[in-house]
């Protein structure tokens, strides 16, 4: 016998529906699950659930596998029939990791699962710890950024559906590499958000992206346990090691648990029985310590968050940009408060917001690596009105002075796929959904958007253009053009660097001392110096200290002579004292 189950709470009747067979009559209980049993209906079977006396089929809010899609039937899935390898994984912490973001669709030309799996050498090479893939749970058409996601325990087929996301993750384990994940709870995506019909999962109320999810209203129980459920099934029975939670600023909750709490309880109890530490990393644009404080000083005990400030202040300084948030940042003296406090707004005034912003962060207390920085990421690129990369805008030597930087600071490095090799292919904003009404709006409000920032409607690409999917795939070829490789060799130096000197990939952020002048910059990581010149002209810096070698420069020239260095124009050196 097979047992089905759903919850629909404020249902008067539900049926299963099954292939050719007449609909089986469900039995609900007090807390609003609904229930029946079925001879021969195992694994493979294909099922829907009719809602009060409407016939039309609607898929399993719980579904592991949509294989006709989200408007289609779920099927039965087996989680135990999976031949696991990776039995001897003990996981990947975050402290001392380096992540490497990548967007399933796009990071090969296949688009999928096993495609990716083909170049996981590549990134073992490069030194990367923890892969970080773009959400894969199941949405409308065939390309998305994966942010429209419908159903929260079903990886998209396209991509390979629930076993392809497992080979994935067994092959990195195979290679030492661990897998974030990452997942979007604050909104349904705008096609096959069939969840609600169900049960009140959503509120009345919006966030940019939607209507809110429904975390502390009447039966918020049974919706907090759909989405903590759907955490541990990533974590569990997919065998990741973290999960990157999504604009959790957009998920209010009044309770005096809050559900991002909640998860940390119940992740931690589950890492305690796996034996392997699992993570959970928020995005957030509150500059809220609390996320990241331990549940015993009172904070969420998530273990990191995404830290835009450390972002706005490296690709202001280095790119001059100063446009809508980026207002604020762009000084040498910002990123000084960066590196030595990892919020800007700390409590301070946001010009773009038109108000004060954040709070300070314990720099004794809160380690650096619970926050997780970038020179690019998915969003800082692909919200930008054509997509370009930082690379399309700046010279070579720069972008090896902001690649030092990064991986040199006292947070956890990220980098976005391509950016070790400078690619040149766009990540722009794509889109395919089916209905013609929803794909014009998408376009619509794109164009919208950007107009509002000063880009002309016509320099926008369509989202629902083919071509605008395609040109966002990554080049591997490229890997074979000097220019290329130059860059790609120079990060894998740089990151076997900062794997070798403690000192780099300290995470005490009072012991960062920082100086700065007429356009460079020396910061202090113990017994290494890592000095920047960012002027257009050769200059010479005094060090707080006599060096002993130089470990890496960013390009030719760089000389040293006891407690100077001459650096030539936008060029940074690490030296040892």
């Amino acid at each position: 016998m097979t047992e089905f189950t759903v919850w629909a709470p404020d249902v008067a009747r539900v049926r299963l529906h099954l292939p050719g067979v007449a609909d089986h009559d469900m039995r609900v209980g007090p807390d609003g699950w609904w229930r029946v049993e079925v001879p021969d209906a195992g694994p493979g079977t294909d099922y829907a659930f009719l809602l009060d006396d409407d016939d039309t089929p609607l898929p399993d809010p719980r579904a592991a596998w949509q294989p006709a899609g989200v408007h289609g039937p779920s099927r039965r899935y087996d989680h135990a029939a999976f031949d696991w390898t990776d039995q001897g994984w003990t996981g990947r912490q975050l402290p001392g990791s380096i992540l490497y973001e990548l967007h399933v669709g796009t990071f090969t030309p296949e688009g999928t699962f096993d495609a990716a799996i083909g170049r996981l050498d590549h990134l073992v090479d490069l030194g990367v710890d923890l892969i970080e893939l773009l959400p894969v749970n199941a949405f409308n058409g065939e390309h998305n950024w994966g942010y429209d996601g419908v159903c929260w325990y079903a990886p998209h087929e396209p991509y390979g559906g629930p076993d392809g996301l497992k080979r994935l993750v067994d092959a990195a384990h195979a290679r030492g590499l661990g897998v974030i994940l990452d997942v979007v709870y604050n909104h349904f995506g705008p096609s096959g958000a069939y969840a609600p019909r169900f049960a009140p999962y959503l509120t009345e109320q919006d966030n940019p992206w939607g209507r809110t999810v429904n975390l502390d209203g009447p039966h918020s129980d049974g919706v907090r346990r759909y989405i903590v459920d759907s955490v541990l099934t990533w974590l569990r029975d997919y065998h990741v090691d973290g999960l990157r939670l999504d604009a959790v600023h957009a998920m209010p909750d009044s309770r005096a648990v809050h559900v991002l709490e909640q998860m940390a309880v119940e992740v931690e109890a589950l890492a305690t029985h796996l034996g392997r530490p699992l993570s959970l990393i928020a995005e957030s644009d509150l500059n809220d310590p609390r996320l990241i404080t331990a549940r015993e000083a009172g904070g969420y005990g998530l273990h990191a968050q995404w830290n835009d400030d450390a972002h706005h202040a490296l690709h202001t300084l280095l790119t001059g940009e100063r446009q809508g948030y980026y207002g604020d940042f762009g000084s040498l003296e910002c990123l000084t408060d960066v590196l030595t406090g990892a919020f800007f707004h700390a409590g301070t005034w946001s010009s773009f917001r038109n108000r004060s912003h954040g709070r300070p962060v314990d720099r004794h207390a809160t380690p650096g690596h619970r926050f997780v920085a970038y020179l690019q990421n998915h969003d800082q690129i692909g919200n930008r009105a054509t997509g370009d990369r930082i690379s399309a805008g700046l010279s070579p030597a720069l972008l090896r002075v902001g690649a030092m930087l990064l991986l040199t600071a006292p947070f956890t490095p990220m980098l976005f796929m391509g950016e070790e090799w400078a690619a040149s292919t766009p990540w722009q904003f794509f889109t395919s959904h089916p209905e013609p009404e929803l794909a014009a709006a998408v376009a619509t409000g794109r164009r919208r958007e950007f107009a509002a920032h000063g880009w002309p409607p016509g320099e926008v690409p369509d989202p629902q253009d083919p071509q605008t999917f395609l040109r966002s795939r990554l080049d591997w070829a490229e890997l074979d053009k000097p220019e290329h490789r130059e860059m790609y060799d120079f990060y894998r130096r740089l990151i076997a660097l900062r794997k070798s000197r403690p000192d780099l990939s300290d995470p005490r952020l009072h012991r960062v001392e920082v100086r700065h002048g007429d356009e460079f910059l020396v910061v202090r990581r113990g017994g290494c110096l890592v000095v920047a010149n960012l002027a257009g002209r050769r200059q010479r810096i005094t060090l707080p200290g006599v060096a002993r070698r130089v470990l890496l420069t960013t390009a030719e020239g760089v000389t040293v002579t006891r407690d100077r260095v001459e650096l030539p124009a936008e060029t940074a050196a690490i030296v040892a004292l």
